[in-house]
Formats: C-alpha cells, structure tokens, sequence
C-alpha cells in the first residue's frame, strides 16, 4: 500500500489584531504551482490505494444503488401555453434529454408527437464535466435561451437554440452567472442576462437585442456593493422583469414591465438594513412577503400603480408560528409555501386566510412543482418523505383537489412498510429543542446499539428535509440507522432558528450537533464505535468543529467539499464569494468576530489528540470552497494527529462544489462514501 503524502510545510504566518497564527500550508493554495498539483496527485493515488481492498463492496454497494433507480424515467410536463415541457432520462446515459409535446390539455399528450429540445448527451465530451442550469424559452416558444459549464466553476456560457431548424444563434457570452440570470421580455426580441466580476459575484444586468452583436449589449444596472448580488425572475404571470439587489440580511428589488423592454426599472423599495422582502404580481396588484416588523414574514399586497411601503395592506394577520417563504399568484387562487411545526407546509390564501393542505404523514417535505403558467387549471405540487418516493399531486385550485398524476418508480423491491421513520425532540444545554429525524428498518430499535451515520448542515437558513432518496436503501438494508440532526442554522423552526445559528451563535451550530449525537449514544441508540457523521460545504464546517470539539464520539466522519478554513478565506476578497459571506459568519477584519471566528475555525484549532477516521472529497474548480481549505486541513491532521486511523483526501480534478456531472459517476462516488464509512463500522459486505 502507497504511504500516506506529507506535504512539505513552509513558515507562514498571519498578524492581525495582534495575534499570530501560523500557516505551514498557505502555499497549497497556489494553483498553478507544479508541487501543489504533484502533492493533490499524490493525496488520489493514496486515496486509491486505501480503498483497493474496498472495491468489491464499493461495486457491491454502486450496483445496488443503481438496481434502486428507474433507468428510464420521465417527468410529469408541466404546461406552458401551448406546449408541455418535460425531462426524461433514458438508460445508460449520463444526462437528461428536455422534450417538449403541442397540446391544449393534459388528456391529448399520448396522441401528439414528442420534440427533443436539447439532449445535454450531445453536449457531454466522454469524461469532462456538463453542467446545464437555466433554461428559458422565448415568450413564442421559438428559442431556447440556456447556460452551459464544463469546468465546474459558476461561469457559465450563455447560448440560444433556434427550436425551429435546432441551429444555434451566434448570440452567445461567458461569464454569466448559474442561476437566475436570464430572463425574456414580452416580446422575445430582447434577452436580459447577469454577468459576474472576478470574484464570481453576479454584479451587472445586462440587455440584448436578438441579432445584435453581443458588444452592443447594454448595461443597465451595476451593484457596487461588494456585500451583495444580483438575481434576476420574471413573476408567474410574465408581466413583470424582477431584478434583486441582496445580501443575506438586506435586499432591493427593482421592477419592469416586460412589454416595456426598453424601459426604465423602478425600485420597488428602497434597501433597508435588516428587511428582506420578495414579490410577485397578481391581478393588478404586488403580492409582497417581508420581515419588516415581521420576524417570520407577513404577507401584503399594494396596487402596481403605488411602489411604496405606506400603500401596502396586510392580507392576512400575522402569525410568528408560521414562517412565509415563497408566493404563487397563479390565475384561480394564490399558494404560500414555508414552514410549520418543522415542517414545509403549502396554504392556500383565500378571503384573508391562509388554509393549510393536510398530509397522511407525521414526517413529510411537499412542495411546489416546476409551474411555468399562471392560467394553469392544474397546479403541480410535490409530496415525499423518507418512506413515500415523490408524488407529483395535480391541484385543482377552483375545488383543491389532489389528484396523483404520478409517484416516483423504485425498482429492486423496495417495500415502504419495511421501513420506519420518526421524529425526536433533544434538548440542548440552553434548553432549546433541536429537531431530530431518523429513518431506519421497521423492528431494528427493538435491539442495540446500531450502527447509525448522522447527518447535520445547518447554514445559511437551508432546512434538511426528510427526502425518499434510494440510495439510502443499501445502508439501511444493512442495518444502519439514518438521522438528521436539525440544528441551529437552517431554517426548520423558522427565521429565529437560522438566527441562532450564525454570526457569534455560530457555534450553536456544533454544540447541537454534539449533543444530539451524546443523546443518540446515551439513549442506547448506538455507539461512538458505531457512529459516523456526513456533512458537506457549509455542513463540511460542521464535521471540522465537530472533529475538534468531540473527536471521542465518532468512528468515522465525511466531510464534503469542507469550509474548514474560516478565518483565512474570511480575510480573502479576493477568493469567490468571500465578500458575500460576512453577513453569515463575521468578517474578521473586526477583532471580536476575528476572536470568534478563530475559536471555531477547524483548521486553526487541529490539536495532538486522536481523531476517528476521515475521508474529505473536494474538487481542484469549486468557486464556493476552494480546493487549499480541505488540502491543508489534511496536511496539518497528518501532522498533529496520534492516532493511526485512516485520513483520505480525494480532489476531483476536473469538477467543482458538485463533484462529478454524469449520474452513473454521482452514483459510483456515492458508493465510494458509503463504502469507506460502513467498513468502519465493521459492515464489511
């Protein structure tokens, strides 16, 4: 077996606010550096090395998997107009092919001819990486307006297919931004679309008029403020361009009337420190969900012909139980989707109330389906939970009836009553209560302890929900317990719990997660010999905390594409998306969140102790966490650590954040992971 890389370290040291910290490792991030490259090398042939004996239960695990996924799969098409649109995937190809059908009603689609749109397999070259994102057809569904990648980084290349000969128009440009950064006017004469600067941040809005070359293209709005970015939507009805100034505290949104294109935007309400606000249109009127005066957001409505805040009226009374997120104007009735008792909920506005649709089961995620027509008379909407593979509902908004339109196929003999799901509430130090989910097979709690992989994210507001996810199944065929710790940083219990876990609660964070996996060991649940942790990006900074803080209660910990240097990418404008995180950490130029910041950081608080084993996968692209955090964290464990368990580290060479783009190379990474954990944990087959 190849011994485990040293990297070389080389005296660097950080000074600021009078404190010293030593960095033996900083030159890792020099990219372009020939060593660094040999030494990431050198980490993958060690990482292939360890895992040869693994390989029959990683080709085990990667079979199973698949034998779970319906190798040809079609979605429910969603109308538009005139048309259906859907994606299908078809066996033994990596990428989805978007098609699209001619028809009045759902009934007629059988009878009707499919047109493929885009097939991303002509786009993929054999082993690079594709990723396609925004896809946006012109208002006479003659165009096809999409951005394309091929390195894993958030640059994307804006491109136009002409759906009537399939030929693409020369209107093309880099640098736009991956999501919600390009949009049509009325006419489908002009396209509006984001670029980014150097740092990645989506900071101008640009116009173009089809046929034009690009250098004519022009500038209609640029955000100065390094602290915020744009994104660009159209509201459901295609009445209004919606352009969004934001940062994760703050935002500004400027309106268009899409048959004005050339016309001038207005700010709907000036920026206001501290008040978030999103809009939709509705029957001549603004719907608007906002914070201000409002911690779980309330929801108002003002006349289009009034942008100001004194000419807004509540819609219904506010209640601080229910956090409002997203709205759905559609033509018959409006949708609210957000949260409820830890959970999503959908409620349906009508008369100044918000009706709340019931659900068969105690653990559930529901949301809306991909609606593209606010005339829709048949409104998609989502249902799962870690037993229940996806429903798609058709709902009726004159009668709200549900209808299933489909239920997601599992192939292999998946049988939902073998399995069992509950909800745990356990109590922290300071006496808040963390939301606790597990899935596992039905008798298995009757025995124990287990082995069980703990899951926890917990940043940026974003709740981990209880999806059915087939890949899951061979670990718990196995006899694994699968649960979700809930902690402060995601949204679960509404905007107060994202609150309490960022800024200088950011530990609350790490103290949930420790004392929700000290509850599972004390409650007979499982044991640190078999307990095993997962957590990627911002959930990749919670295993490094969690490595630090309470190394003894693992065997075994993942982390994915980690942030795990916060104080020096913190410090760093120059890396991507830096500027835009201090709302959600501190920024560090300022001694107390520096203080602060510090006292978590992983890589800054690696000690001469015992660690379990560790397996960390990057990728040499990703823009959000740059390949040199995981790198040195690995360097300085090899380092310090006493232990003699195993630290893997594998770089993507060739991808991002997201890791590989094929589904059959997701799958095989994914068996990867599972089989380095469950050998761990002595499940050996």
């Amino acid at each position: 077996m190849v011994n485990p890389p040293k990297a070389p370290k080389k005296p660097y040291w950080h000074q600021l606010h009078g404190d010293i910290r030593p960095d033996d490792y900083y030159w890792l991030r020099e990219r372009n550096n020939p060593e660094v490259i040999r030494y990431l090398e050198e980490e993958n042939q060690y990482f292939e090395s360890a895992m040869k004996p693994l390989e029959p239960l990683t080709e085990k695990l990667a079979k199973e998997i698949r034998s779970h996924i319906a190798e040809d799969d079609t979605e429910i098409p969603v109308q538009d107009g005139s048309y259906f649109y859907y994606k299908r995937m078809v066996a033994n190809l990596d990428y989805p092919i978007y098609a699209r059908k001619r028809a009045n009603t759902r009934q007629e689609l059988t009878q009707v001819p499919e047109e493929i749109i885009l097939d991303l397999n002509t786009l993929a070259k054999p082993g690079e990486f594709l990723s396609v994102t925004v896809q946006k057809v012109s208002p006479n569904h003659q165009l096809l307006a999409f951005l394309e990648n091929h390195d894993g980084t958030d640059r994307y290349t804006l491109r136009i297919l002409d759906l009537r000969d399939h030929h693409f128009l020369p209107d093309s440009t880099p640098n736009i931004f991956l999501q919600h950064s390009v949009e049509w006017d009325a006419s489908g004469q002009f396209l509006y679309y984001l670029k980014v600067d150097e740092s990645q941040r989506p900071f101008q809005l640009w116009r173009h008029r089809l046929g034009d070359v690009m250098s004519n293209d022009v500038l209609i709005y640029e955000e100065t403020d390094l602290t915020y970015t744009l994104s660009l939507t159209k509201s459901l009805d295609g009445q209004y361009l919606l352009l969004t100034s934001q940062n994760k505290r703050t935002n500004e949104i400027r309106v268009l009337p899409t048959q004005e294109p050339e016309g001038s935007w207005t700010v709907f309400w000036p920026r206001e420190t501290d008040v978030l606000y999103f809009v939709e249109h509705w029957h001549h009127q603004f719907i608007v969900l906002t914070n201000k005066e409002a911690r779980n957001f309330t929801l108002l409505s003002c006349p289009d012909s009034q942008l100001s805040s004194p000419n807004c009226t509540a819609l219904v009374p506010y209640n601080d139980n229910q956090y409002l997120q997203h709205v759905y104007p559609f033509a018959q009735c409006v949708i609210v989707s957000g949260r409820e008792e830890g959970l999503t909920q959908l409620w349906i506005y009508h008369e100044g109330q918000l009706t709340r649709l019931q659900w068969p089961e105690s653990l559930y995620y529901v949301s809306m389906g991909p609606n593209r027509d606010a005339n829709a008379t048949e409104i998609l909407v989502h249902y799962e939970s870690f037993l229940t593979p996806t429903i798609t509902y058709g709902l009726d908004p004159q009668t709200r009836q549900l209808t299933i339109l489909k239920q997601q196929e599992v192939p292999g003999g998946y049988e939902p009553q073998n399995y069992e799901q509950k909800r745990l509430w356990v109590t922290a130090a300071d006496g808040v209560d963390i939301p606790v989910s597990m899935v596992y097979r039905r008798g298995l709690l009757q025995e124990g302890p287990h082995p069980l992989i703990l899951y926890g994210y917990g940043s940026y507001g974003m709740s981990t929900e209880p999806h059915f996810d087939p890949s899951k199944l061979p670990l718990l065929d196995r006899g694994v317990i699968l649960v979700t710790a809930h902690v402060r940083g995601g949204s679960e219990r509404g905007r107060w719990w994202y609150e309490q876990g960022k800024l200088m609660n950011k530990r609350n964070t790490f103290t949930d997660f420790i004392t929700v996996a000290r509850y599972l060991i004390d409650h007979g649940f499982t044991v640190p010999q078999k307990l095993a942790a997962r957590g990627r990006s911002a959930g990749g900074l919670l295993m490094g905390a969690v490595l630090n803080m309470a190394p003894e209660l693992f065997q075994v910990v993942v982390p994915g594409v980690p942030f795990v240097d916060v104080v020096t990418t913190m410090l760093d404008a120059t890396i991507p998306l830096t500027t835009l995180e201090w709302d959600e950490w501190g920024d560090p130029h300022f001694p107390e969140a520096y203080a602060y910041m510090k006292s978590y950081s992983p890589y800054d608080n690696i000690e001469s102790k015992d660690y379990p084993h560790i397996f960390i996968y990057t990728g040499l692209n990703d823009p959000r966490v740059g390949y040199f955090e995981p790198a040195k964290f690995v360097a300085r464990l090899r380092e310090m650590k006493t232990d003699t368990h195993q630290l893997l580290l594998k770089t993507h060479m060739g991808a991002g954040h997201s890791g590989a783009s094929g589904r059959y190379s997701r799958i095989r990474e994914t068996a990867e992971e599972y089989a380095f954990i469950l050998d761990k944990l002595g499940i050996g087959q």
